[in-house]
């Protein structure tokens, strides 16, 4: 028996017809051009956005970015640090250097101060004044004329080396009693008499203002105080002015 396949407007297409209608409507398509104007595009738009979703080009491309900013920052931050680091030692070097120049300057100044000091001269009775000048004459003195000057001095006062020098002589002078005779650094001589006391030993050396002594009446005297001279050697006879020699080193007298 043969069957026929009815007809009718509530029947829907086979799935043969169906396949058939579709490659037929293709065929007309690709006939009149419609899918090289339109169909074509459009797949190209769909196959890169599938492309790149599917390659993750985006986040590569962004995070090369990030990390290129943070090795510009990083280059940075060490350009400033070496510019720091450059500063602080040549700020360092600036005040090292200036330490030196003021340390130097110090120290030259204590070195002259201390020169000055050396080469200075002291009266050798500290506020007092003379009381009997040189050359001055009377019976008291054996040369009948005084050889050095008196300085007015109660017993025990500080007596002091005038200048720098090195003693030559401390012990008994016989009339000047307990003296002391220095041989100054200009080579000539001071001597101090009739002290009560002597500080300073035969060699030693003393320096302006350095006590030797302590005056007194010892010798021959009419009572305490201190006979000072200046001679141009050790030895009795060749005494020179005291004042004049004083003064002539800056010692106001």
């Amino acid at each position: 028996m043969a069957f026929t396949c009815a007809t009718g407007k509530h029947r829907r297409p086979s799935r043969m017809k169906r396949t058939t209608a579709r490659a037929a409507g293709v065929a007309a398509l690709a006939t009149t051009g419609v899918i090289g104007a339109v169909a074509a595009p459009a797949l190209a738009a769909d196959n890169s956005v599938t492309a790149v979703e599917q390659s993750g080009l985006m986040p590569v491309v962004s995070t090369g970015q990030s990390l290129a900013a943070q090795i510009d920052a990083q280059a940075v931050a060490q350009e400033q640090a070496a510019a720091q680091k450059k500063a602080a030692a040549e700020a360092k070097r600036k005040a090292e250097a200036r330490a030196k120049e003021i340390r130097e300057a110090k120290e030259r100044a204590a070195r002259e101060a201390e020169r000055k000091r050396l080469n200075a001269f002291v009266a050798p009775i500290s506020g007092s004044y003379i009381s009997t000048g040189y050359k001055s004459g009377g019976s008291i003195w054996s040369s009948g004329s005084h050889t050095g000057v008196d300085f007015h001095a109660a017993s025990g006062t500080s007596v002091h080396a005038v200048g720098r020098g090195t003693v030559v002589e401390a012990g008994w002078g016989g009339a000047y009693g307990n003296n002391i005779v220095i041989r100054m650094a200009d080579g000539t001589y001071t001597q101090y008499g009739h002290l009560s006391s002597i500080g300073v030993s035969v060699g030693q050396s003393v320096t302006p203002g350095q006590q030797i002594g302590l005056s007194g009446a010892t010798g021959n005297t009419t009572g305490p105080h201190l006979h000072f001279e200046a001679r141009t050697t050790p030895d009795y006879g060749s005494d020179i002015d005291p004042v004049a020699y004083l003064r002539s080193h800056g010692v106001n007298v």
